[in-house]
């Protein structure tokens, strides 16, 4: 199996009555991508997946599989997989005819279908549980017999609505690298849904973050990390501190942004307007403990909590008009220099490690 499609939604959105759970998103996924559609319940993440699949009629726009509009076309037509949260396994049915049940439905002789479902389930390195039931399986098992059964279709595209959900922490992260490993060998377009950061940012050749049944960033990995467009993408990724206040000019080649209670910050970036609203970020491990040089790349802060993590010990202090300021430094940094709840600390960053970001109703 090498064939794989792009996937371009344009302009599509899912109206429920009166409730706009998508609202004209347009994205374009490039062919044998690993593409993870990201964000908080209620999003619209899962009804832009079940668009794709066809399990959801669209309220308006289209979406094209590789040449071909789909948006009419029902679920079996369409040259996708999807592979439900539940696994929706048949209980009654040996992992054979679980996995050759598409092929059964669509009249393939016996021998032919129980053959391809073997091969299917020797790739998932499961052929020598072949005459087990579903209930005989683990977690990570049942995953696997449902991945084989989406893929003897032979789909250009495999959608995925939270593969991942119902396994404990370990396996989650052994079943990730399964699913990379077997993207990349396969070739073909997935299309994945979670709401955890740290899995999208584990799998995904492109991130799509959605808020509010709208798109606020698609890009890669990396770059959603360290350029993250809005504010909510920054506060969803986890990884910024985000400032939020007016604009107060340029000053040194520098955004400046003053928050309500008077503390000035500065960010690299366009400045807008003076007195317009303005966001910046502040990656919170280039965050350290020392006094800085440059007016608006630092603060005095009162620590208000610290979290021990192994590697790293994680710092949340209030100061300048703000709170919840959060510094991760090494284990062996604090621990060089003990910090304790209620200290003063200066803190300070990088020009480049503080930027401008848009806004959501910009």
């Amino acid at each position: 199996m090498t064939k794989a499609a792009s996937i371009d939604i344009a302009s599509v959105s899912k109206i429920y009555g009166k409730t706009i759970a998508v609202d004209a998103i347009s994205l374009k996924i490039p062919a044998g991508s690993y593409c993870c559609l990201l964000g908080p319940s209620g999003c619209g993440k899962t009804s832009t997946l079940r668009m794709i699949a066809g399990h959801e009629s669209i309220s308006i726009g289209d979406i094209r599989l590789g040449d071909t509009v789909v948006s009419d076309l029902p679920p079996a037509k369409r040259g996708t997989a999807m592979m439900f949260q539940s696994y929706a396994l048949f209980p009654h049915l040996d992992l054979v005819d679980n996995v050759a049940f598409s092929l059964n439905v669509a009249g393939v002789p016996k021998a032919e279908r129980r053959g391809r479902a073997l091969d299917m389930l020797t790739l998932m390195q499961m052929e020598a549980y072949a005459d087990r039931r579903p209930a005989q399986l683990s977690g990570g098992q049942q995953q696997r017999v449902a991945l084989a059964r989406a893929l003897i279709t032979d789909p250009e595209a495999l959608l995925l609505d939270e593969p991942l959900s119902a396994l404990d922490p370990f396996l989650k992260v052994r079943m990730r690298a399964e699913l990379k490993k077997l993207q990349k060998s396969l070739g073909i377009t997935f299309v994945h849904v979670t709401h955890s950061q740290e899995e999208a940012m584990a799998l995904a050749d492109l991130i799509v973050v959605m808020s509010d049944g709208r798109i606020e960033q698609a890009a890669p990995p990396r770059e959603i990390f360290e350029r993250p467009a809005t504010a909510f993408v920054a506060r969803f990724m986890g990884d910024h501190n985000v400032i939020s206040g007016r604009s107060a000019g340029t000053s040194d080649g520098l955004a400046q942004l003053v928050v309500p209670e008077g503390g000035t910050f500065a960010a690299m970036g366009k400045s807008p307007a003076k007195d317009s609203p303005l966001d910046i970020a502040i990656r919170t491990d280039r965050v350290q403990i020392g006094a800085g040089t440059t007016k608006g790349l630092g603060f005095n802060g009162v620590v208000s909590n610290i979290e021990y993590r192994g590697a790293t010990v994680k710092l949340t202090c209030d100061g300048a008009g703000i709170t919840d300021f959060t510094a991760i430094i090494s284990d062996k940094a604090f621990f060089a220099a003990p910090i304790a709840v209620g200290d003063a600390v200066p803190l300070h960053w990088e020009a480049e490690d503080a930027i401008v970001l848009g806004r959501l109703d910009a």
